[in-house]
């Protein structure tokens, strides 16, 4: 119940459900991913360095309060939970630029991946607990998807 709890976890909640995007009633995991478009795109205006520290800072984050989410819900997991695409939206646009394409293009890849799961991707979430299995899967997914753009952006040149 919303009555009995603190401010503090209302905020959690607020975060773990990507600013109240996670809370639509379709496709909540797409709709949260784009706080994580956003948030690519603002970081990748700073250089790689600043880029790669606040991702590490937002999974470390996004572990924490997944965790304390998924708690408060009462379910692993829980569909509204998106702090953890947001992450993982995140990992898939390092060390790339930050154009329109880009973004769109990591944004597709990394929804692709963290739908279908491909090994060893789907077995995170069910082996590791809490907050890290609940953005382990994403982070995989991220490290997936940043791999085909780098091929892209290496053999292409399409995103500068």
């Amino acid at each position: 119940m919303a009555g009995n709890r603190s401010v503090v976890d209302l905020g959690v909640l607020w975060l773990g459900q990507g600013l109240g995007s996670g809370r639509a009633p379709l496709a909540p995991g797409t709709l949260g991913t784009v706080p994580g478009v956003g948030l690519a795109w603002l970081l990748g205006t700073t250089g790689p360095w600043t880029y790669l520290v606040g991702t590490a800072l937002i999974i470390v984050i996004a572990v924490l309060v997944a965790g304390r989410s998924a708690v408060l819900l009462g379910r692993h997991d829980h569909p509204s939970i998106v702090i953890d695409e947001i992450a993982g939206m995140l990992v898939a646009m390092a060390l790339l630029p930050a154009t329109p394409l880009a973004l769109l293009t990591g944004f597709c890849l990394f929804r692709i991946f963290d739908i279908a799961k491909p090994p060893p991707i789907g077995l995170l979430d069910r082996k590791l607990g809490g907050g890290i299995g609940i953005v382990a899967d994403d982070v995989a997914a991220g490290i997936y998807a940043n791999i085909c753009l780098q091929l892209i952006a290496a053999t292409t040149g399409v995103f500068n």
